[in-house]
């Protein structure tokens, strides 16, 4: 047990170090940077059915994205869900297509042409006539959550580097550690914790973050 605690203090002592240590995304972007517009819709939940386990619930959110930079960019996007228990979910893990599916039935009048973030192509091709509109999903996670924010990398290709607090490389320097330019919004949960289906997600604010 002392080892499982320790553990836990050691990477939230790493994560503090990063937070803290991080660089700003710059003000003025460098002549090469780019970063796409983004809408997005407020996560929400769907409930689907499956034979052997029952009602099964997921998060989503919907982003449009636009390419704005003149040219075309290359696109890996990479999202994760962080409770304030620090418990780190990926988008898509766990999400069957049906899930996807089901989305894209429910908004198939605003998003006709919706598309999984897993399977969204690798191109962004410049312009407002190019916007993709991508649904992000997660599966549930622990009722007694009350705040969580939601990270989106790939909306950018402004890179920064800082200096790993413990790891060393072969020389004894320190190891860098690459951060991307990432988008972070923040909700908390309201709502009793054994009334799911009525939980609400109250927004609190977004900004870019180096991640």
């Amino acid at each position: 047990m002392k080892g499982i605690f320790y553990g836990t203090l050691f990477v939230l002592g790493v994560m503090s170090f990063v937070c803290v240590a991080a660089p700003e995304p710059a003000i003025v972007p460098g002549p090469r940077d780019w970063t796409v517009d983004v809408t997005f819709e407020h996560p929400q939940q769907i409930e689907l059915r499956w034979e052997k386990s029952g009602l099964r619930r997921f998060w989503y959110t919907i982003v449009t994205l636009t390419n704005k930079s003149g040219e075309d960019v290359n696109f890996y996007p990479n999202c994760e869900l962080m409770t304030d228990t620090f418990h780190i979910i990926p988008a898509g893990k766990n999400a069957p297509e049906a899930v996807f599916k089901a989305i894209k039935r429910r908004h198939q009048r605003k998003y006709p042409f919706l598309e999984a973030l897993e399977k969204s192509d690798n191109k962004l091709l410049e312009g407002e006539d190019n916007a993709k509109d991508i649904a992000i999903i997660w599966s549930d996670f622990d009722k007694q959550v009350k705040n969580i924010q939601i990270f989106i990398k790939g909306l950018s290709n402004e890179t920064a580097s800082i200096d790993h607090p413990i790891a060393k490389d072969a020389r004894g320097g320190p190891v860098k550690v690459y951060l991307r330019k990432t988008l972070e919004l923040s909700y908390s949960l309201s709502g009793d914790a054994a009334l799911r289906s009525y939980a609400k997600m109250a927004y609190k604010g977004k900004r870019w973050i180096m991640r």
